[in-house]
Order: C-alpha cells, then sequence, then structure tokens
C-alpha cells in the first residue's frame, strides 16, 4: 500500500493523469458542443476511446511529464532529455503518421463504398490524428498543469 501512496503523491504522475483526465474531459466538451451526441454512451466512448480532437492527450501526457521532469529534477538531468525527446516523437506521432493514416483510411472507405455495392468488404477503422493547432493546445495544457503541480 505504501507503493500506492507514494504514487499518488509523486508530481510528475499526478501531472501526467491530470493532464490526460483535463485533455478528454476538453476533448469530450468540445465535441458535445460541436455534434450534440444524445446518448452518453457516446460521450463515454469519446472521452475514452476516440481518437483525435481538440486537444490532444497525447501531446498533454507527454509534455507534462517531460516538463515534470524538468521543474522536479532540472532540465540538466538526462532522464529529461530521455523524456524530452520520448515528446517530440509523441506528438510528431499524433501529428503526421496517425493523421496521414487516418486520411488513408478514409479514401480507401471512400474506394470501398464505391466497389462494394453490397458491403460484404468491412470498412478500415479512421484513426483520427491530431491538427497543429490540437496539438499546441495539448502541449500548453501539459506544460501549465506540470508547472502546476511541480511548482505549487
Amino acid at each position: 500500500m505504501e507503493y500506492i501512496r507514494e504514487l499518488f503523491l509523486n508530481k510528475i504522475f499526478l501531472s501526467a493523469i491530470f493532464s490526460w483526465f483535463i485533455a478528454q474531459v476538453m476533448k469530450s466538451v468540445v465535441e458535445i458542443v460541436k455534434n450534440r451526441p444524445r446518448s452518453a454512451v457516446k460521450i463515454l466512448t469519446y472521452m475514452f476511446w476516440a481518437t483525435g480532437g481538440m486537444p490532444s492527450s497525447h501531446s498533454s501526457v507527454v509534455t507534462a511529464i517531460a516538463a515534470g521532469i524538468g521543474f522536479v529534477n532540472g532540465v540538466g538531468d538526462p532522464l529529461f532529455a530521455v523524456t524530452l525527446f520520448y515528446a517530440l516523437l509523441v506528438i510528431r506521432d499524433a501529428m503526421g503518421v496517425r493523421r496521414s493514416t487516418g486520411l488513408q483510411a478514409q479514401t480507401i472507405n471512400r474506394i470501398l463504398s464505391v466497389i462494394d455495392t453490397e458491403r460484404k468488404i468491412k470498412p478500415v477503422k479512421e484513426i483520427h490524428g491530431h491538427s497543429t493547432a490540437e496539438v499546441s493546445v495539448g502541449i500548453l495544457l501539459g506544460f501549465f498543469i506540470a508547472a502546476a503541480f511541480c511548482n505549487l
């Protein structure tokens, strides 16, 4: 039980968890305002399962971890360098690779809808990556949450 207590007192862990949670809540609010889903199941599915959207929770979490380590251990700590580059890779993936994959999946599904009129082929899952604005807001969110947890 002591390990669990220590984990929940860890500023970096708390920064990451709160960054993820707040980003997901913000994403759900944006989805509710934009699309007005009518069921709680759709809202919960979007909050915990959907990809893409404003803000990027991937960017928020990895930024909170890297910034938290920078605040707690200093930017000269080797762990800060590791987490900084890890964050850059995740952010780049969220913006580039996942977005490209999602756009390709949309194109494949459009082609399938034309050639497979009987709907025998299952559509490809469309993974939605993030735009620059979504990633930027996620980065800012993660940074400021880490600053709050690690400096207050």
